[in-house]
Formats: C-alpha cells, sequence, structure tokens
C-alpha cells in the first residue's frame, strides 16, 4: 500500500510566521518513529482563492503511516479543539492506495520527486509510453476492471460552510488524483527561457480550462510553488489535479486542444535537445479505492472535496458527526 498525505494550512501568507511555524512542526512530528520515507513543502493561492502552505508526505508501509498517525505528537496537535478556532485553516487529504490503482513516470530519470524518493524507489525504463491509453495501461488493475469514477454533479447549488467545524468527507470509488510536476530549477538558461516564455504558458492555459469548466471533470485543482529547504520558491512546480474518473482525465489530456498544445510542445524540445533536454517533467497517478477521508478543519467555502460532500458518501462533523445536508 502506498501512502501520499497532503497537510495543509489555509489562510497564512508565504514566509509568514504561522506559515513557517506550520512546517517547522510538520518536519519536527515527521522526525518521529514511523515518519514517511519522503516529504516536500510547496506554496500556492488554493481552490478558495486563499494563500495555502502544502506538505505532502509518502509512506510505502501502511502498518508506519499508522503507527505514526495513531502515536506522534502530531495526532495530539490535530485532535487539539484549538485547531478550529484559529484564524486559519487545516485540510488532511489522505490517500492510502494499493499499488495496482497506482502510476508514475519521469521524463528524466535521474531526477527523483514524489514517491520516486521513497528509499525503496527503483526507476526502470518502459515501453507503455508515447501514446494516450499508456497511463490507464501502467495501471495494473486497469488490465481486469474499468476503473469506472463516481457520478459526481458538477457544483451543489448550496455552498456549505465548514467555519469552526471539523468535516470529514468520504472519497469515492476510483476518484483519480493526479500530480504532474515541472522542474526547471537547473537548466541552462535557453531550455529554462523556452520552458517560462512557452511551454509554462500552455500549461497554465490548460489549468485555465479545467478550472473553469466543471464539465471536464475536474473537481478542483492546485497550482503549487515547490520551496526550498529554507522556504525560498524555486523553478520548479506541482500541479494537483482531482478528477471525477480516469476517463475524464484521459478524455482532456487526448482530444483537448488546451492538452495537445502541451504535448507537443514537450514532444518538440525533447526532439531539438535529445540528451540535453533538462527540463523534467514528471506525473504520478492515484486511482483511489473509496472509504478513506479527506478531512478540511475550520476550512473556507470551496476547499477541496468539500462542495461535493453533499453527493458522496455522508460526512459530518468528526465528533459529533452531524450530517452536513
Amino acid at each position: 500500500m502506498l501512502v501520499s498525505d497532503y497537510f495543509g494550512m489555509q489562510g497564512a501568507p508565504l514566509g509568514g510566521s504561522k506559515a513557517t511555524a506550520f512546517v517547522d512542526d510538520m518536519r519536527r512530528w515527521f522526525s518521529q518513529p514511523n515518519g514517511p520515507s519522503a516529504h516536500e513543502v510547496m506554496h500556492c493561492k488554493d481552490e478558495a482563492q486563499r494563500p495555502t502552505t502544502v506538505v505532502v508526505a509518502y509512506w510505502t508501509s501502511m502498518s508506519d503511516h499508522a503507527a505514526w498517525t495513531t502515536a506522534s505528537a502530531w495526532r495530539t496537535w490535530w485532535d487539539d479543539p484549538a485547531r478550529v478556532t484559529e484564524d486559519v485553516g487545516y485540510w488532511r487529504e489522505h490517500l492510502a492506495c494499493p499499488y495496482d490503482r497506482h502510476e508514475t513516470i519521469y521524463s528524466d530519470p535521474k531526477y527523483r520527486i514524489g514517491l520516486g524518493r521513497t528509499p525503496d524507489a527503483e526507476i526502470v525504463p518502459i515501453t507503455t509510453n508515447g501514446y494516450f491509453g499508456a497511463a490507464r495501461d501502467r495501471i495494473p488493475l486497469s488490465a481486469i476492471d474499468e476503473l469506472k469514477g463516481a457520478t459526481i454533479p458538477s457544483l451543489p447549488s448550496v455552498r456549505r460552510s465548514v467555519a469552526g467545524r471539523r468535516v470529514s468527507v468520504v472519497v469515492p470509488n476510483n476518484l483519480t488524483i493526479l500530480r504532474s510536476g515541472q522542474f526547471w530549477h537547473e537548466s541552462e538558461p535557453e531550455q529554462a527561457e523556452d520552458y517560462e516564455r512557452n511551454l509554462q504558458v500552455k500549461l497554465d492555459r490548460g489549468m485555465d480550462y479545467l478550472e473553469g469548466n466543471p464539465d471536464s471533470g475536474c473537481l478542483y485543482l492546485r497550482r503549487m510553488t515547490n520551496l526550498s529547504d529554507t522556504g525560498e520558491p524555486r523553478r520548479e512546480t506541482s500541479i494537483q489535479a482531482v478528477f471525477g474518473s480516469l476517463a475524464a482525465l484521459e478524455s482532456w489530456s487526448s482530444s483537448h486542444e488546451t492538452h495537445l498544445a502541451i504535448y507537443r510542445h514537450a514532444i518538440a524540445m525533447k526532439r531539438q535537445y535529445g540528451d540535453r533536454r533538462d527540463v523534467v517533467t514528471w506525473h504520478e497517478l492515484f486511482v483511489m479505492p473509496g472509504g478513506t477521508l479527506f478531512e478540511y478543519l475550520n476550512c473556507a467555502d470551496g476547499t477541496g472535496l468539500l462542495p461535493f460532500a453533499a453527493h458522496l458518501e455522508p460526512s459530518g462533523d468528526i465528533t459529533a458527526n452531524p450530517a452536513i445536508g
């Protein structure tokens, strides 16, 4: 079982005392027994349009994750009633995914990120790439399962406030979560300039389309900037996009002009530079089994899966369990 937990602090500006303390605390808690094998820190304006610090952590042992979640000092802090009385919000989006529901690919095997940073990870050549549908083919379970997603309306008519509350949302079966990364921090000037003036522009257009068109099947999307160990923005970005189904992601990537423009430019640059190509792109994809929880504490309307909670499994206050609807 693979675990990728996203921990977020919503509403604190980058570099401020609260965001800095949040990252320092998370790193201290990660260093306790059974902590994650790898973690990264990012910043974004989230889907609720609030400044947000995101710490993503990776475990390759479900038992280690359970032991850390239960016994670390993080648990005491997370359960403290004070979390819902602060002027910031918090979330934990818990991705516990069997190996046969996951795939990942890197344009350059020398750069490790995401699950590739865990000590047990091995990066090997593959042949299931370079064609639309390859991502599905790299998911072992797809050989026997169509991985049909949940039918989720684009948005409920009433937005629900969770200010001062702890709310959990049950993840539906086959919810599809993509983390797509772009690394040009160490690129030669010519390639870095091409990325920033051309490929990044096309990428932004694609993300604009997904964010602005609920019919695309994208439920929410975060454009995150990776931070250095000292909290400085790097020339590296990560996009977390959550889709109701794998088919919705495939439909956009295989046929929509905004993604085709990204794809064509990336292929053209690879042909131009060959082995010199030093702008690294990668992604990791999780097609989730149903039943895990995304937890939101004192978060703004529109955060994560909250707008869709009434259309998924019953959810509510973690402690008192009243119905959201």
